[in-house]
């Protein structure tokens, strides 16, 4: 399956969604949304979501803070805690439903900066047929991912588990576990993602999706920014990883279209 779009001076601007998910981000948020670099992004049609997954803090307060003073802003508050996956779904489907060429998604908490959404859409542009584009903080090296603060434990728990995935299914990531995505909306059309995980593994499940439907995906440099890290949450993360890779690589027929 693939899609074809061209992108040619004087067409009609193409429509992009940036989604920033937020849960407990609090003054974070208005942070992240002033880091977004609206003048390079003059050549599409850019509206932004916040949408925040019932934080419970003041999180949703600071958003309607930022709709009041911008334009091309829409803001959601769940009525309760749906979970990473579920909340990721929620936003895709808006971006359906509005008819938006791409979506990008941001994570209100600042460790992926949004200066990076340029980078995605010129990869977009760059090739045509690419369904998503994932950022690497691998890509350029290990000195690099040092340099920006990523812990031992974590960079070493990446290059493992990315070496594991690309041995099983036969793929060349050089970061597996990224959370900064931009997403081709005509490769969701079917709505088929709907089906996969509502929790926090659901950028596996759908770079599974994307593999086995031979859906390409493309990789941009970026660093990420680290604050307290809780080593017990990776550890449970990096063990789901693992048994859902290797169930993966048995049963890739239950991600096909």
């Amino acid at each position: 399956m693939r899609y074809s779009i061209n992108i040619i001076p004087g067409m009609t601007k193409k429509k992009i969604l940036i989604f920033i998910i937020t849960y407990k981000a609090s003054h974070r948020l208005k942070k992240v949304f002033e880091q977004i670099p609206f003048k390079k992004l003059n050549k599409y049609k850019i509206s932004t979501l916040i949408s925040d997954d019932k934080s419970g803090d003041n999180t949703f307060c600071y958003a309607k803070k930022i709709k009041k003073k911008n334009k091309n802003i829409f803001i959601n508050l769940n009525n309760k805690n749906l979970g990473y996956g579920a909340h990721i779904k929620k936003c895709l489907k808006f971006a359906l439903k509005k008819k938006f060429d791409y979506a990008i998604m941001i994570h209100g908490d600042g460790q992926y900066h949004p200066k990076y959404i340029s980078n995605i859409l010129n990869k977009f542009n760059e090739n045509q047929d690419l369904g998503a584009v994932t950022g690497s903080r691998i890509l350029k090296g290990i000195y690099q991912v040092k340099k920006g603060g990523m812990p031992i434990y974590k960079l070493l728990g990446n290059i493992i588990l990315t070496k594991i995935h690309n041995f099983f299914l036969n793929t060349n990531f050089t970061d597996a576990h990224s959370g900064l995505w931009g997403y081709n909306l005509n490769y969701l059309k079917n709505k088929k993602f709907l089906k996969l995980t509502n929790t926090f593994n659901f950028d596996q499940h759908i770079r599974f999706y994307y593999i086995i439907n031979q859906i390409k995906i493309a990789e941009i440099p970026i660093k990420t920014y680290y604050g307290d890290e809780r080593s017990q949450l990776h550890i449970m993360y990096a063990i789901k990883f693992l048994l859902e890779t290797l169930f993966f690589s048995f049963k890739k027929e239950l991600f096909k279209i």
